[in-house]
């Protein structure tokens, strides 16, 4: 299936099958699709775990070149980041509208703005806008509601559900694998509605999970954490490695505020700790965690921020407010919305106390609980005793919204996960590839201007390296990268054969994960990921065969570049 008709299959999903995939949304159309399992063993041309961003960009892949998937998920929603983290107000760069990012990537984008202006009752002003921003938040060009993203993503793969091409195990996460040599035999799912398993066979494999659960399961070597200035010579490596670094998870939520209203309700269990909880950083964090003074990450000096749901009246200090504001109640007809709706990712609940890779059962949900009730304290102490402009304490009238998150407790419904597991890989990438000091330092002046060129590049993206305070004790370390490319050999484990990386478990350090982890990135390293596996199905040779043959790998990338997917940045930017 090339391109164009692929999008004309998208069309008809966009409108005939809207009935068909609006039953996902509720919990019996959750275990209509569950049922399909029911104990069997079910084989495809390719498994696919972990329905976030790169595992959905993958499954598409795959399926416009007419193989078949099985694609799991251990939640109810497909999407990660854009639907079940509550971050669907994705960290992009300047260029995304035009480039920097696979076609189907903006046709996800173009497609969310579709919806808004078929079904919602924009203002005309709203309506007129080239490139409409339904939040009008500060962080992106593109800030939506995440059951509308839910949506969309349905609506492109209805079609290959509705022929059978693609069965969706949702609430299905993987539990076992069955290895023989260096190749996955099978996957065990698991039905968290019945308890029943169902064995999952294919010739390939990709792990899209956010934390990398392939990896341990089929005996993949991977590392975590932090690598040592010594194994890596990066610049802003530690000088000890220690796989305990990780960065800190958030639980988003959504609010909204209604002027006048009091929806303060029972005090979190946690309140207390939370409210007093100083973090243990270095350099050290400027007091409390629930407090409007943070570390301003490229500088680390103590840094104000402000918060008024009313309106921008916080001086030179960012609104939080309109920080990740993903309804502004202007661009709608008047009455649609009470309220502008914002979503909550901030210094503020970024949890610190607890990693969730490689430790026990007992003591990852523990820190699931606490994390979760850091962000309810959070909103708890917006509602009652942040500072306001007018000097009082606390704003009553702001509500959570459980219906924009899909959760009774109003919580999104999967952390935010910022750092996983990350396979050994063929081609790590290291600070000196992307990051513009030490570029500057290894390349020299000529050179240094620009991300390294990787002969193997299968995608392209950009984002300045922002890594949050860890697990460990580190503060944030953010700073300038270079526009830069995705090297196959990054995805693609050295000695599993028939396992494919697709999320943020791929050949990155704990540095480089900084900018090789965000929305459209992750898309594209998931699309690419679909694509070898599609090209190694069609030409009848592994993954690692077509990185490692010039001309096929040429072929390849010109394969790749048909469908929408860019392997180098114009020539009149970096790299």
């Amino acid at each position: 299936m090339n391109r164009r008709q692929f999008v004309e299959l998208f069309a008809l999903g966009t409108s005939a099958l809207t009935s068909f995939v609006l039953p996902a949304f509720s919990a019996t159309g959750n275990e209509g699709m569950n049922r399909i399992a029911g104990g069997k063993e079910l084989s495809a041309d390719v498994v696919i775990a972990g329905a976030g961003i790169g595992g959905f960009a993958a499954t598409i892949a795959a399926l416009r070149n007419g193989h078949s998937v099985i694609l799991t998920e251990e939640t109810d929603w497909i999407g990660g980041q854009f639907t079940q983290q509550g971050l669907s107000c994705p960290d992009e760069h300047p260029w995304i509208e035009t480039h920097g990012a696979t076609q189907l990537y903006r046709d996800f984008r173009n497609a969310v703005r579709e919806y808004y202006a078929r079904n919602y009752p924009l203002t005309e002003s709203a309506r007129a806008q080239k490139y409409f921003n339904p939040g009008n938040g500060m962080v992106s060009r593109l800030c939506f509601e995440p059951r509308v993203g839910l949506s969309v993503l349905y609506n492109f793969i209805a079609p290959f559900l509705k022929s059978g091409k693609l069965r969706l195990l949702i609430k299905h996460p993987i539990v076992g694998a069955d290895v023989t040599g260096n190749k996955i035999r099978t996957l065990k799912a698991r039905n968290n509605s019945t308890g029943s398993e169902v064995l999952l066979s294919a010739p390939y494999f990709i792990d899209a999970t956010e934390l990398g659960t392939l990896l341990p399961l089929t005996g993949t070597e991977y590392v975590t954490g932090s690598e040592s200035r010594h194994e890596t010579n990066e610049l802003h490596a530690t000088e000890i490695a220690n796989p305990k670094k990780q960065q800190a998870i958030t639980f988003c939520f959504a609010m909204d505020f209604l002027k006048g209203e009091n929806h303060v309700k029972n005090k979190p269990t946690d309140y207390e700790f939370w409210r007093d909880y100083i973090p243990k950083l270095s350099p050290a964090w400027p007091g409390k965690l629930l407090n409007l003074a943070y570390s301003n990450p490229s500088s680390l000096q103590p840094k104000t921020l402000g918060f008024d749901p009313e309106g921008n009246r916080t001086g030179k200090a960012l609104n939080l407010w309109d920080y990740r504001r993903i309804i502004d109640k202007n661009n709608f007809k008047p009455g649609t919305y009470n309220s502008d709706v914002t979503i909550v990712n901030w210094p503020q609940n970024d949890f610190l106390l607890g990693n969730f890779v490689d430790i026990k059962e007992e003591e990852f949900k523990k820190n699931i609980e606490s994390a979760k009730q850091l962000s309810l304290s959070l909103f708890y102490w917006l509602q009652t005793e942040v500072p306001r402009p007018d000097g009082g304490e606390g704003w009553p009238g702001l509500r959570l919204r459980p219906d924009i998150m899909g959760t009774e407790d109003g919580l999104a419904k999967y952390p935010y996960i910022r750092e996983a597991r990350r396979i050994k890989a063929f081609f790590t990438i290291l600070e000196e590839h992307v990051g513009s000091a030490n570029r500057l330092l290894v390349a020299g002046e000529q050179s240094g201007k620009k991300a390294a060129d990787f002969f193997d590049s299968v995608g392209v993206g950009y984002y300045h390296i922002d890594l949050h305070p860890t697990t460990t004790g580190n503060n944030y370390i953010d700073f300038n990268s270079l526009p830069f490319q995705i090297p196959l050999g990054a995805l693609l484990p050295e000695r599993m054969e028939n396992l494919v990386a697709a999320s943020k478990n791929i050949g990155t350090t704990h540095i480089t994960n900084g900018c090789y982890r965000l929305h459209p990135v992750e898309w594209s390293i998931g699309e690419a990921a679909g694509m070898v596996i599609s090209y190694s199905r069609i030409k009848k040779v592994s993954p690692r065969a077509i990185r490692e043959k010039p001309e096929l790998l040429k072929e390849f990338q010109k394969f790749i570049r048909s469908q929408g997917l860019e392997t180098h940045w114009p020539k009149d930017m970096a790299t």
